[in-house]
């Protein structure tokens, strides 16, 4: 099957068939996306027969162990990283925040860290916390006009004494994709530590770690149609330089030294849907050999979404009174558009967008340096449009049409 099924797609979510959300069209899936079938049913199952605690010698306990490695390894495949690399902890801002304390052992006052005023403050807020311990922070910035990152000047940030370098794989407001493997080699170069969130890109399509030669993977998998956990993949090399953050007792379990409040056993055996979903989809679209499955699932998230997401940047880039953030390339960016309009507050605009059945989101995103950098006032914030690749052709066209309706004429 060549062409992309999205009544298939939609069949896996349950929220589709959920007759109070009938009359609404979902376009707030970069602050949480629909859980597919596989998880939800996983997640019901694992409390219905295993909630209890797992690794034990008997039936129940066995299997509630063997869901969860299954999880692991199953997202593993998908993230082409080893089964021991893989750790869950309760968001993605947790999992930063406890690599940062366990990265700190590793630094030295006078070293440097550079981040960006593009990120999520989730992996911006972390490091920039390092300069109470002598750390010296470096900020990349971004265009203030595009908001894009330029690696000409993160060339002249980089030298001997840098250490780490945080940075996104794409903006969760101007959403253009960074070219992660050349940045990290040129970190690589100088010796420095790559930390890349994930976040705003995975739920497009779920990273090729190797491919990107990062040496930290941040995403949340509740963003990929998952459980609300964070995923965070620490390469080999980096974890075996890092302490225990868990209990003492603990440092001979790797899932447990990044993890200090313990593992959510339910919620990382659901996750292993996810994988499952992605099989199913890949199989109904043709399948192939299971060694490329994680690139064709990839291709096909954004094969999916590019020509909704070509509409929507077409419409708003032609208004006058938006401003749209980020590029007007569809190619170059994920499905998320944030944009300011002039004439309306974004706040004012959901209420209204929701009258006419459209789910969408106004704010800051905790993007709050990268809008202060665009010019754009935080409190205000920006209207945020978000959908995936089960979002309908239908759908694309509701929502532009309300958008017609509530910013009035062009």
């Amino acid at each position: 099957m060549t062409q992309f099924d999205v009544d298939f797609v939609r069949a896996q979510f349950p929220a589709f068939a959920e007759p109070s959300l009938q009359r609404h069209a979902f376009f707030e899936n970069a602050g949480g996306s629909y859980a597919c079938r596989q998880v939800i049913d996983r997640l019901g199952e694992y409390y219905r027969r295993l909630k209890l605690q797992p690794y034990y010698d008997y039936p129940a306990s066995q299997e509630a162990g063997e869901w969860m490695d299954a999880a692991y390894l199953r997202l593993a495949e998908y993230l082409n990283v080893g089964v021991d690399e893989l750790h869950f902890g309760p968001s993605t801002s947790q999992n930063s925040y406890v690599l940062a304390q366990a990265l700190r052992k590793l630094l030295r006052a006078g070293d440097e860290v550079i981040v960006t005023n593009q990120d999520h403050e989730a992996n911006n807020g972390v490091w920039r916390r390092l300069a109470a311990d002598g750390l010296v922070i470096k900020e990349w910035q971004v265009d203030p006009q595009s908001g894009a990152l330029d690696l000409t000047a993160l060339d002249r940030l980089l030298g001997e004494r840098t250490r780490l370098l945080a940075f996104s794989h794409c903006s969760n407001i101007v959403a253009q994709f960074n070219p992660v493997a050349s940045i990290a080699a040129k970190a690589r170069a100088v010796g420095a530590i790559t930390v890349v969130d994930c976040v705003a890109s995975a739920p497009h399509g779920l990273p090729d770690v190797a491919a990107m030669g990062a040496d930290v993977v941040l995403f949340s998998l509740y963003k990929t149609f998952g459980p609300h956990l964070g995923a965070m993949v620490v390469r080999t090399p980096l974890f075996e330089r890092l302490g225990n953050e868990a209990h003492y007792f603990n440092d001979a379990y790797a899932r447990k030294r990044l993890v200090p409040a313990g593992p959510d056993h339910a919620q990382i055996a659901a996750a292993r849907g996810v994988a499952e979903y992605f099989d199913a989809l890949d199989a109904h679209h043709g399948g192939g050999a299971p060694d490329a499955r994680p690139q064709r699932v990839r291709q096909l998230l954004r094969d999916a979404e590019r020509p909704g997401l070509t509409r929507l940047l077409d419409y708003l880039s032609h208004r006058k009174d938006v401003r749209l953030l980020g590029p007007a390339d569809a190619r170059q960016r994920a499905a998320t558009v944030a944009c300011v309009p002039t004439r309306r507050t974004p706040q004012e605009l959901i209420p209204a967008l929701a009258e006419r059945g459209i789910m969408a989101a106004a704010g800051h995103f905790y993007a709050v340096r990268l809008l202060e950098a665009l010019g754009v006032d935080p409190q205000r914030g920006v209207l945020r449009l978000s959908f995936l690749h089960y979002t309908s052709t239908a759908e694309i066209d509701r929502l532009i049409e309300a958008l017609e309706v509530v910013l009035g004429a062009a």
